[in-house]
């Protein structure tokens, strides 16, 4: 059996929103909310948009 290894990051909430969503999207394809994938959609462009700080 393989272990998986863990890795404590801190994240912005824009990226703890990203992720989250992208969960929930996963969760619900086929059937969500096509909005969800537009939200995911915005909230990775304004990811890659976003202050350069790290």
């Amino acid at each position: 059996m393989k272990k998986s290894k863990t890795k404590k990051l801190a994240l912005t909430e824009l990226e703890y929103d990203l992720i989250e969503t992208g969960r929930n999207y996963k969760r619900s394809f086929p059937l969500g909310d096509p909005n969800l994938r537009y939200y995911l959609e915005r909230l990775f462009v304004e990811w890659l948009e976003g202050d350069n700080e790290d």
